[in-house]
């Protein structure tokens, strides 16, 4: 992947209001700076970190998207795992693979979510109880939202932009993808397609539709569990903490192991990675395994089976890595990276983000108008982050022609801003779900004590 540029494209530019705080006048009041920066913390590993706690995932629930990608909130789209056989060939079916169209990665699948689980509420509860329970809520977003979030201080290659609101105290955080950068990932490089592909190819391998049996599908080798198609997604949501802030994500969850009653405790990750052949692969490998355990940990999935192959696509050995030890691997060594320094920037980052973006809008007296203002949120690799309020143009932009204030679909926004408390969705429309994410065996530590109420770090 080619690293992308740094600076803010023009566009990019002409969206954002760049407006300086009126101090010069004794009488006016203090006006709030539409343009905030915050810096990473040093990452140094000598530098120690006070702990910040997580409380353990909770599941709430899961829903599917079919291959029409409608949402369902049934576990059609739910997979078991099962050994690959030695030697899967990772180019298989490649020809046949239907492939999502890249598009702008919406919330709205997660907030359907979200509202059956207020009217869950409202039935349990009484009338208000789903509105009270959302409002606890810090923050609403995608695991891979937050993924990129919580390694930003380590992340040195890839810019990440996200769209961000404030609506009655709660954050809801969406990636934000430019027309230029959506094309830039749909046309992808022959290498880089096949790449990706393999992390798919991998997933139907080690997948069936029955626990503990592998797939014998006509015309196809034992254990392949599917042509792949990546508008099938099974999905959960989870409810956790990160210290004062309540958040509510949802991901992609790529099978379970035996069996699933409901809880996030037999979910699997599947990963893909170059065989170690060297002590530089061995390196760029525990790397890589910031990203993997924090997308695992912060939906609650226990272990991560990653499949080593060739350069040529084919698997020469799979591992099992439980998700709590993974940190124990890298401690120590050079250039090793630290969980309790990423959540610590999480908490820092939220409770920030929170504040700016929850301030009374300039020369505005309604809170409609606070909460419907759009935020672009850039976090540049070893530079920092910058926190910029939209102009109407740059809300148009992110808004793209659909029924929505700014990137809220507007029967969402109507209900949790007190506007119509009886709208809903359409329930046969189509929804955006969370994006994709695609030798020496490292042996795994011994289980340590536990730690941040529950979870072994």
């Amino acid at each position: 992947m080619s690293k992308r540029r740094l600076s803010s494209p023009p566009d990019e530019e002409r969206a954002v209001k760049r407006l300086e705080v009126n101090s010069g006048s004794r009488d006016a009041t203090p006006r709030q700076p539409l343009r905030h920066t915050l810096s990473y913390p040093s990452v140094d590993s000598s530098q120690p970190v006070t702990p910040v706690p997580f409380q353990q995932p909770t599941g709430l629930l899961t829903f599917s998207y079919t291959p029409q990608r409608v949402l369902e909130f049934t576990d059609s789209a739910l997979r078991y795992y099962i050994d690959p056989p030695p030697g899967a060939d990772l180019r298989y079916g490649y020809e046949r693979w239907i492939k999502r169209p890249e598009e702008r990665t919406r919330l709205d699948g997660l907030l359907r979510a979200v509202e059956r689980i207020m009217q869950k509420a409202d039935a349990s509860v009484g009338p208000g109880g789903g509105g009270k329970w959302l409002r606890d809520i810090a923050v609403v977003t995608w695991r891979g939202i937050m993924t990129k979030i919580l390694t930003a201080p380590y992340e040195d290659r890839d810019r990440c932009e996200l769209n961000a609101m404030c609506v009655n105290g709660t954050l809801y955080l969406e990636e934000h993808l430019s027309d230029a950068r959506l094309k830039e990932k749909e046309d992808l490089a022959p290498k880089q397609r096949v790449q990706t592909y393999y992390g798919y190819s991998f997933e139907s391998w080690c997948t069936s539709s029955k626990p503990g049996v592998p797939e014998r599908l006509e015309g196809h080798p034992i254990g392949w569990g599917g042509d792949v198609d990546t508008n099938v997604q099974w999905c959960s949501v989870i409810k956790t903490k990160l210290g004062d802030n309540r958040l509510v994500i949802g991901g992609e969850v790529d099978c379970v192991r035996e069996r699933f009653s409901g809880r996030t405790d037999t979910f699997v990750e599947l990963k893909t990675s170059m065989s170690i052949r060297n002590a530089g692969d061995e390196a760029r490998f525990e790397k890589k395994l910031l990203k993997f355990y924090m997308q695992s940990f912060l939906l609650g999935v226990p272990e991560i089976v990653v499949g080593f192959r060739t350069p040529a696509g084919r698997i020469t050995t799979t591992q099992t890595f439980k998700t709590v030890q993974i940190p124990r691997l890298v401690r120590g060594k050079p250039g090793a990276w630290d969980p309790q320094k990423c959540f610590a920037w999480g908490q820092h980052f939220l409770s920030k983000l929170k504040s700016i973006l929850s301030a009374p809008a300039e020369d505005s007296s309604g809170a409609e108008e606070s909460s419907a203002r759009v935020w672009r949120v850039v976090l540049s690799p070893g530079e920092g982050v910058t926190v910029s309020l939209l102009d109407d143009d740059g809300v148009r932009d992110v808004e793209g022609g659909e029924d929505r204030v700014g990137f809220l679909p507007r029967w969402f926004y109507d209900q949790v801003a007190g506007k119509d408390t009886d709208s809903g969705p359409p329930p046969a429309a189509k929804a955006e779900g969370p994006p994709r994410t695609a030798p020496s065996v490292i042996n795994a530590p011994p289980i340590q004590q536990p730690s941040h109420q529950g979870w072994n770090i």
